[in-house]
């Protein structure tokens, strides 16, 4: 029940936070009760950063409360901005000249701070009476993350007020209609898929100011590609070309004012074009591991599968699913041209087979002639056995036996020399003048493997 109540009361918060009507002045200031005449100045803070001991007559309690909130200052004419609105409650004492109240960015350390004065004769006066004190003169921006101090001038130890303080953000609607940072325009865009360009047009912004356009990827947070560009304010075209290298469904157009904290807006509009995921698949033959790593966030089932001749059904392989949102690994794998990889979505199948074009040969053979005798090199990604046929090619597509038969077995990565009798073969064998792609004079022998490794 208690996670209920909380869960109950942020929502509550948060409703509040974005339907709290934000008051608006035309000028800000500083108001004192008890008709004191007071007035304020700009300080840096430094000189009364430095406390001192307390007069033994000065009570307890000489500040009583604090209390924070945000205004709009709207002039006729000019955007809208955001202040500081602080009041205090003190009693008077004639050992107090003043106060003073200063704001501490939390995300940049920025500080800005004031001292105000009450006039000595009306303040002697009402010694000990309590005096309300309103300042709004201190800028903010939305949604930044302040700590508010109020201080007795002079500083004395231990007589301060302290409060954090969170400025609306552009959730909330008084700030979403007046607040330039909230502003943050609306996208139009085209996709020319052959020139892999998207043309971004940007309306519903201020006027005179210049907004930035990129291209990212959302993950976490949303990750540049490429360079972003400008529109300029003062221009009447408002629209830019951004270069891509993929569509992935976490690709996104951003958008945002040329302005501090200003508001940025997201469209990803190609959350279906899931196509291009499945092609980041790396092999290393020399770990003999097989991976494949998400471009974007997806959530997907990996499977291990063989092609089959008959119908091109990719056949799952026994324990080989994998679901992970991030990289997925095999360890041994055998670069069979038959063994793809699976990927299943909500949206489908999709099945990649990294082998099939020989990009990652399991093993090499070459021949050399040396002497009277034929040696033959095997060079083996993996552990295996190799038989080697000495035959007749009587005709393209068939090779008759001459009864050498051999058999031999490769460690990681070895080069065996295999001899082979050069009088078994007269001039019918082929070996002269007949050559493999890469030159090897071995057309004639027929060579097939029988690897001894398997899947993990």
């Amino acid at each position: 029940m208690i996670s209920i109540h909380v869960q109950i009361l942020l929502t509550l918060l948060f409703w509040n936070s974005d339907c709290q009507i934000i008051p608006r002045i035309e000028e800000c200031g500083l108001s004192c009760s008890q008709g004191i005449h007071c007035k304020s100045k700009p300080s840096s803070g430094i000189f009364n950063s430095f406390c001192h001991d307390a007069p033994a007559s000065l009570p307890s309690m000489v500040l009583k409360s604090m209390k924070i909130s945000t205004v709009m200052k709207c002039v006729q004419g000019s955007p809208c901005s955001l202040l500081l609105n602080v009041k205090g409650t003190l009693s008077l004492d004639e050992n107090i000249r003043g106060l003073e109240i200063c704001s501490l960015s939390l995300d940049t350390q920025q500080s800005q701070c004031a001292n105000v004065r009450f006039a000595r004769k009306k303040s002697k006066m009402l010694n000990g009476k309590k005096v309300h004190i309103q300042f709004n003169c201190i800028e903010v921006n939305v949604a930044q993350h302040i700590y508010v101090t109020m201080k007795t001038v002079p500083n004395y130890c231990e007589v301060k007020l302290s409060q954090e303080y969170y400025v609306e953000d552009c959730r909330n609607s008084d700030l979403g209609k007046y607040i330039p940072a909230c502003s943050a325009g609306k996208f139009d865009y085209n996709v020319d898929r052959a020139r892999k360009i998207i043309s971004v047009n940007v309306s519903n912004f201020l006027r005179d100011q210049d907004y930035y356009v990129r291209l990212c990827h959302k993950w976490f947070t949303c990750e540049d590609v490429g360079a972003f560009a400008v529109i300029k304010g003062k221009e009447s075209l408002k629209s830019v070309s951004l270069k891509y290298s993929q569509l992935l469904p976490c690709l996104c157009i951003e958008g945002w004012l040329a302005i501090p904290d200003a508001r940025r807006i997201q469209l990803c509009p190609f959350e279906n074009d899931t196509k291009a995921l499945w092609d980041n698949i790396v092999y290393n033959p020399v770990t003999q591991t097989l991976a494949w790593e998400p471009a974007c966030p997806v959530l997907v089932m990996v499977n291990l599968c063989r092609l089959m001749k008959s119908n091109d059904y990719c056949e799952d392989i026994q324990n080989s699913s994998r679901s992970s949102p991030e990289k997925v690994k095999y360890s041994r794998v055998d670069t069979h041209p038959r063994l793809c990889m699976k990927f299943t979505t909500k949206q489908g199948s999709w099945v990649k087979c990294p082998f099939a074009r020989g990009e990652f040969p399991a093993w090499k053979m070459r021949t050399a002639a040396v002497a009277e005798q034929i040696q033959v090199f095997f060079t083996s990604q993996t552990k295996a056995q190799f038989s080697v046929l000495v035959c007749n090619r009587t005709q393209m597509a068939s090779c008759e036996s001459l009864g050498m038969h051999r058999s031999v077995s490769v460690g990681w990565r070895t080069d065996v020399d295999y001899s082979v009798p050069l009088q078994i073969c007269d001039i019918h064998c082929g070996f002269h003048g007949q050559t493999y792609s890469d030159g090897n004079p071995a057309k004639a022998m027929t060579h097939r493997m029988k690897s001894t490794h398997s899947l993990h």
